[in-house]
């Protein structure tokens, strides 16, 4: 019976897949092959092995058996009378005694009554039968290859763990038999026959073990996405991921009978509590106990809370620890997976459960060093609040909240005031038991909300807190509750977090200099337009002087870095290096850890400005580090993760900035942070080809930015985003209308840091539209331009009005500027004349040889700019054009060169879409090996009449139409439609219209 609703995904087991698969590789080429697959119930075996044979193994006889439990040893010889049964109802009986060599098979009839009687017993029978089951199976890979699965190993019997280990080291080497083995990784206790029997075969040079492991908390959301067809809210994925560990079976059992909710499901149970049940009864008891004291208990704690003498404690320990119901952990225990510890904590009584947890609180009371600082306070204050006694519950959460606060423990901590909270009003006298009212209480959840990433939280327990006081009468608390929903609102992107700041600044009393740096150097740094630069950098530097004066070391080094920012100019790093260098020195002298994280982001943040990559990395990283080491890893450390991630994608590091882009977001980091990680991945999968990722991604960021007011840093990348997408799947008219809605709604002058790679953008995609070698409206020639083009070409002169006043401050923006100008033509000034060299002018039919040139030396030298950046994307972009150009000068070995050049970086970043764009340009102009055309000469190997209905199709023409345009029926359309289909390996029209455009097929 299914306990739960299997999701259609199969994730998180790409690298055991590609085990079976190589194995099933070596066994069709001649080689013994044996695969060893274990891990824990429920953990995926099965599915794996479904997944295998169901896909990758296709082609093969696949013969699965499984081993039974039967009391302590399973049923002889079970997997093989399994597979033999099934073999006889497929080919009958006759045809496999046939495939038995020599013909006899009665040595079968042992697995089998169908075979007759048996020979005669003896010590040769078994030798027999083990000779003729191995004779079968090759015989059978005689035919096709032939896949032997055994599952469940761990209840096998002896019998059959020797023919297992027979068949796997006698199969003939150029049998085509692969044989895989599953098994239970938990039930292999110490003195399990089957763990001496995998270590002897692991040593056999063609036997490879593969152990499943449990899912990661991305995977196990993927997994939980399959069941319920939506992602699950993350408070809901955060509970199941928790009480499942990752494990694939009880996250499902999780989702479909529980919903996530805190039953456990019985059929779960039962299936937990298995291993329990056979324990002894003394074990059970002591497991009981244990399980009150949560997933990992102390040796010491233990002994104090069951009341045993050493000796009987050992005794009884010993067969749960044995039985792989607990695991030794250092100097305690650990229930080997977390749900085992819940299903025996809910079976306890109601008066067992107050008891236990009562004993375990003054076991506590009695020595909190048993448990390791704040651990100890925070697991006190939980077994308090367990035994149901609230005036303990409270005044001991409130202490492990100021235990977790010293150790950087924010969740923690969080997690213990929501419980002074929660507990508040059934305690009568909690404000004397606390030393402060609830308004304290509130104002110090909204600060550690913030700093565990909680922002929604800390704005509502802010203004929970402001509607309970009277800001008059108490101006102090009003003005600090202020900043801090001030500055959460502004960390989440949310309107009034200025307004916040300057109430905050109105409310502070005079005698409280402190209080108003604070405040000030807040304000200062929500101060971003164009007009508030002046009061900007005089805020900070009052602030500055303020947190000096009486020693406050964040706001002195906040409000540095603030003013710093204010006078930043990315061609002068070295001055500001050392204004960032002289705020890390101060804030390391207070040690304001808060301080320093914004030291590493500013830091790292303007060396990717300033187009130093490498460095801008490296202060990142560090940062990083520093965040996970104070406890930050979740708010400062994912923001790091956004720093360390954009100069990698500028390096060409794809791979690696994905791997930090994933492991941020298993932190589940505040929303904004995550809309900016996805956006990078966004980049990647856009660069690679990977469209329908791109558009998860860009969605998923869509619906963050929609909910709250963004600056450029982020608006401004998200909108290229928006036009590139469509643009590589062909939907050219929405690119360019969203092109033009930018250029209409964004002032892209306040921001040239964000605001050139739009420019560029928009530029890349009228220069698609309008490539060289187009007619153009006035010219003449061939006929006018389309709608289309028209649209493109009328964004040209704001585009370029947009360029000639947009400052280039610093190498990366001056790289920016020459791509623009190579795309778009010289800006006023240039000797090459503002139309010779623009994208009109260089797209007549015939340009003349100074126009040429001029794009030539503009291409060269926007992807010499590239190159001494090491941005290798960038480079080859530009290196397109500049081939194309040398092209049409008549260049054709400077062509090549450029192109050879530009083909190895695009083969390296893996950016298939340019590769196909660089490979097609070479195949037309016949020079740097290109890919090969069809045997006709056209590209693709399509034929000729392909090519007709290619473009009717990227028209987007229905069949009927095509039909009508060509003068041919509907159905030979639709087998054209097919064929171009299948040669350009796309799976829609839509897709083989977007290669087509990407391709310039057409141009």
């Amino acid at each position: 019976m299914s306990i739960h609703a299997v999701s259609p995904l199969f994730v998180g087991r790409a690298r055991e897949l590609a085990t079976l698969g190589d194995a099933l590789a070596r066994s069709r080429a001649g080689s013994s092959s044996t695969v060893l697959v274990g891990g824990e119930a429920g953990v995926g075996k099965t599915r794996l092995i479904r997944e295998f044979t169901g896909h990758g193994a296709a082609d093969t006889r696949v013969l699965v058996g499984g081993c039974l439990e039967l009391g302590t040893e399973g049923l002889p010889f079970a997997p093989f009378t399994a597979v033999l049964r099934g073999l006889v109802r497929e080919l009958g009986r006759d045809a496999v005694a046939e495939l038995v060599p020599g013909g006899n098979a009665r040595a079968l009839a042992r697995l089998l009554p169908e075979f007759g009687e048996p020979g005669k017993d003896g010590p040769e029978a078994r030798a027999r039968l083990f000779e003729q089951m191995l004779g079968l199976l090759e015989r059978l890979a005689e035919e096709r290859p032939v896949v032997l699965i055994v599952e469940d190993a761990h209840w096998a019997d002896r019998s059959t763990r020797d023919l297992l280990t027979f068949l796997i080291r006698y199969q003939r080497t150029a049998a085509r038999l692969l044989i895989a083995v599953t098994y239970r990784t938990d039930e292999l206790h110490r003195n399990h026959p089957l763990r001496p029997l995998l270590a002897e075969l692991g040593r056999v040079e063609w036997v490879t073990r593969a152990e499943l492991r449990r899912l990661t908390r991305r995977e196990a959301v993927a997994l939980a996405a399959g069941i319920l067809r939506h992602e699950p809210a993350a408070a809901t994925m955060d509970l199941i991921y928790a009480r499942s560990e990752g494990n694939p079976l009880f996250v499902e059992a999780l989702l479909s009978e529980s919903g996530g909710d805190e039953a456990l499901p019985e059929s779960l149970r039962d299936l937990l509590l298995a291993g329990v049940e056979r324990l002894p009864e003394e074990t059970q008891e002591l497991l009981r106990v244990a399980s009150a004291g949560g997933q990992r208990i102390e040796h010491a704690l233990l002994s104090a809370v069951a009341g045993l003498d050493e000796n009987a404690l050992s005794r009884a320990l010993r067969p749960a620890v044995a039985g792989n119901v607990l695991v030794v952990d250092g100097e305690g225990y650990s229930f080997r997976h977390a749900l085992i510890r819940e299903a025996l904590h809910d079976d306890l009584l109601p008066g067992e459960h107050i008891r236990l947890h009562t004993r375990y609180a003054e076991a506590l009371e009695r020595d909190l060093t048993i448990l390791p600082a704040p651990r100890g306070a925070i697991e006190l204050a939980h077994h308090w609040h367990s035994a149901h006694d609230s005036t303990w519950a409270l005044a001991s959460a409130w202490h492990a909240a100021s235990a977790a606060r010293k150790s950087t423990a924010y969740d923690e901590q969080l997690r213990m005031l929501s419980r002074v909270l929660e507990l508040w009003d059934q305690v009568p006298d909690a404000a004397e038991r606390i030393g402060g009212d609830r308004i304290d209480v509130l104002r110090q959840t909204a600060t550690v909300a913030h700093l565990a990433g909680e922002y929604e939280r800390s704005i509502a327990m802010a203004t929970a807190a402001l509607a309970d006081l009277d800001h008059d009468a108490d101006p102090i608390r009003s003005a600090t509750l202020l900043r801090q929903r001030g500055l959460t609102r502004y960390d989440l992107s949310r309107p009034g977090h200025v307004e916040d700041l300057r109430r905050a600044a109105a409310l502070v009393p005079a005698d409280q200099p402190k209080l108003r740096g604070q405040v000030l150097e807040s304000l200062s740094r929500m101060l971003h337009r164009p007009e508030d630069q002046p009061e900007r950098q005089a805020t900070a530097r009052l602030a500055m002087e303020i947190g000096h004066e009486v020693g406050d070391i964040n706001v002195e080094t906040h409000a540095l870095i603030t003013y710093t920012w204010g006078h930043a100019r990315y061609s002068d790093m070295d001055t500001q290096l050392e204004s960032f260098a002289r705020a890390r020195r101060i804030a390391h002298g207070g040690d304001a850890y808060n301080a320093l994280m914004r030291c590493a982001i500013s830091e790292s943040d303007a060396l990717e400005g300033a187009g130093r990559h490498e460095r801008a990395a490296q202060v990142a990283r560090e940062g990083a580090e520093g965040a996970r080491q104070y406890g930050l890893a979740r708010t400062s450390g994912t923001f790091l993760a956004i720093n360390l991630a954009e100069p990698l994608v500028s390096l060409g590091r794809w791979d690696e900035a994905l791997q930090v882009i994933e492991h941020a977001l298993d932190l589940a980091p505040p929303a904004p942070y995550r809309a900016s990680l996805q956006g990078f991945a966004a980049d990647i999968a856009l660069a690679r080809g990977q469209f329908d990722r791109a558009e998860r991604l860009l969605a998923a960021s869509r619906s963050v930015l929609s909910r709250g007011s963004f600056r450029d840093q982020t608006t401004l990348p998200h909108l290229c985003r928006e036009i590139r997408l469509p643009q590589a799947c062909g939907q050219l008219e929405q690119a360019v209308e969203t092109a033009a809605r930018a250029l209409e709604e964004h002032d892209l002058a306040s921001s040239s840091r964000y605001a050139w790679p739009v420019l560029v953008t928009i530029a890349q995609l009228v220069s698609a539209v309008v490539p060289a070698g187009r007619p153009l409206p006035g010219e003449g020639g061939q006929g006018a331009a389309g709608p289309l083009a028209r649209l493109a070409l009328s964004l040209l002169p704001r585009l370029r009005a947009f360029g000639q006043e947009l400052v280039a401050d610093g190498e990366l923006q001056q790289a920016h500027r020459l791509m623009f100008t190579a795309l778009t033509g010289p800006l006023a000034g240039s000797t090459a004349g503002s139309t010779a060299g623009s994208t009109a002018a260089a797209a007549a039919p015939e340009p003349d040889g100074e126009a040429v040139a001029w794009r030539v030396k503009a291409s060269d030298l926007a992807a010499g700019a590239w190159e001494a950046l090491r941005e290798p994307y960038a480079e080859a972009q530009c290196l397109v054009p500049a081939a194309q150009a040398a092209f049409a000068a008549g260049d054709r070995q400077g062509a090549a060169a450029r192109l050879t050049r530009a083909r190895d970086l695009a083969r390296e970043l893996g950016a298939t879409p340019l590769l196909e764009q660089l490979d097609v340009f070479g195949r037309r102009a016949r020079i740097g090996g290109g890919t090969p055309e069809g045997p006709d000469g056209q590209p693709l190997g399509l034929t000729a009449r392909e090519l007709e209905v290619l473009r009717e199709v990227t028209n987007g023409r229905s069949n009927r139409e095509i039909a009508e345009t060509l003068v041919i029926s509907i159905k030979t359309v639709s087998v054209h439609v097919s064929n171009i289909l299948a040669k350009l390996g796309v799976a829609t029209r839509g897709e083989a219209a977007a290669t087509a455009h990407r391709l310039r097929l057409f141009d």
